[in-house]
C-alpha cells in the first residue's frame, strides 16, 4: 500500500537522579529531569493490509519478538482493535543499555507514528497509559517535553531548561540495571525536592562555580554503586570530570557533560579516549531539544 516512512526516536539523559522509595510491587519511586536530546534512531514503518505486525531487519542483541517496537506496535493494536499492520525496520545510533532510553523512545515513537497512520486519533493520555505498559521511560517520550519526572517516571510536568550543548560518551560495558537498585549500597530514601529548587539550583548558580551546590544537591544517586562495579564506567566519568561537572545518566553506561556551544563540545570530543581499561569508548556530541519531533502526533 505505501512505502516505507521513517520517523525519529531522540535520545535522553537525566540530568539528576534521586530515589525517594519503593513501592509494594518493588518499582523504585524517584525524582529525575529528563531532557531530550537531538541524537537519534530511526524507525521506518509500512502500513500492511493484513493485521501481522513483524520487525524485518536484525538488531543485534534484541530477537523480534522481545523488541520494544513490535510489542508497542502489538499493544496499540490490541487497544483500538485496529485491522491494519505494520513492518518495522529499526535503525539503533543511541547505544543500547546506556541510560539513553534507546528502546524506550523507540516504542514511543513507534505508538505516535502508528496513532497518525493507522489514523486512530487516541489522545497523548491514552498513548501514555500504554506506555507505561512498556516501560518505566517510555511515557516521556509520548509527552514530548523536557519533564520534572516523579513517581516511578509517569508522574510528568513540563521543566523549562537553557540552550546547552551535551557531550555523551558511553563505554561498552553492559549495566544490569536490576542489578544496580537490588545493590545494598543503594541509598532509597532521599529527601525529596520541589521542581522549584532544582530551576533554582540551574539557573541561579554559576556552572561549576564554588557554590555550586548542584553537584551534591541534585546528582545521580546510582553513580557511585555503578562506578563501584563498573570501573570502566568510573573512568569515563574521571576523564569527563576534568572539564567540569559531569554526571551520568539513568542507570549507566553513559556518561555526560553539559556545555554552553557546540564548539566546546567539539573540542572535548576531538581529545576523548578511544577505550578505558580495555573497553571501547562510543559517544556523541547533541544539543539539548525543547520538545519531541512527533509531538503533534498525539492531540492534548
Amino acid at each position: 500500500m505505501h512505502d516505507f516512512q521513517s520517523f525519529l526516536a531522540p535520545a535522553k539523559i537525566n540530568l539528576f537522579l534521586h530515589i525517594t522509595g519503593q513501592r509494594a510491587d518493588g518499582y523504585h519511586l524517584l525524582q529525575t529531569v529528563f531532557r531530550l536530546l537531538d541524537f537519534y534512531d530511526t524507525i521506518q514503518l509500512k502500513i500492511t493490509q493484513d493485521a501481522g505486525i513483524k520487525r524485518i531487519n536484525q538488531v543485534a542483541g534484541v530477537p523480534a519478538e522481545q523488541d520494544l517496537c513490535v510489542r508497542a506496535a502489538k499493544l496499540l493494536q490490541q487497544h483500538s482493535q485496529c485491522r491494519l499492520g505494520a513492518e518495522i525496520i529499526v535503525q539503533k545510533r543511541i547505544p543500547m543499555g546506556g541510560g539513553l532510553g534507546g528502546g524506550s523512545s523507540d516504542a514511543a515513537t513507534v505508538l505516535l507514528a502508528l496513532n497518525r497512520l493507522w489514523q486512530l486519533n487516541l489522545s497523548r493520555a491514552q498513548l501514555l497509559s500504554l506506555g507505561l505498559q512498556l516501560g518505566a521511560d517510555v511515557p516521556f517520550f509520548i509527552y514530548g517535553k523536557n519533564a520534572w519526572a516523579e513517581g516511578v517516571g509517569e508522574q510528568l510536568q513540563t521543566i523549562s531548561l537553557k540552550p546547552a550543548y551535551y557531550l555523551v560518551l558511553t563505554p561498552s560495558v553492559h549495566v544490569s540495571t536490576a542489578q544496580i537498585f537490588a545493590n545494598k549500597q543503594l541509598t532509597k530514601n532521599a529527601i525529596p525536592k520541589t521542581m522549584s529548587d532544582f530551576s533554582w539550583a540551574t539557573n541561579c548558580l554559576a556552572p561549576n562555580s564554588a557554590n555550586d551546590d548542584t553537584n551534591t544537591e541534585f546528582s545521580n544517586q546510582l553513580e557511585k554503586v555503578v562506578c563501584n562495579d563498573y570501573p570502566a564506567v568510573s573512568s569515563c566519568l574521571s576523564w569527563l570530570k576534568q572539564f567540569g561537572d559531569a554526571r551520568m545518566s539513568g542507570s549507566g553506561a553513559s556518561v555526560f557533560l553539559e556545555v554552553a556551544s557546540e564548539k566546546i563540545a567539539n573540542e572535548i570530543w576531538q581529545q576523548k579516549p578511544k577505550e578505558v581499561l580495555g573497553f571501547s569508548v562510543q559517544g556523541f556530541v547533541a544539543k539539548g531539544l525543547n520538545q519531541h519531533p512527533l509531538i503533534d502526533y498525539a492531540s492534548d
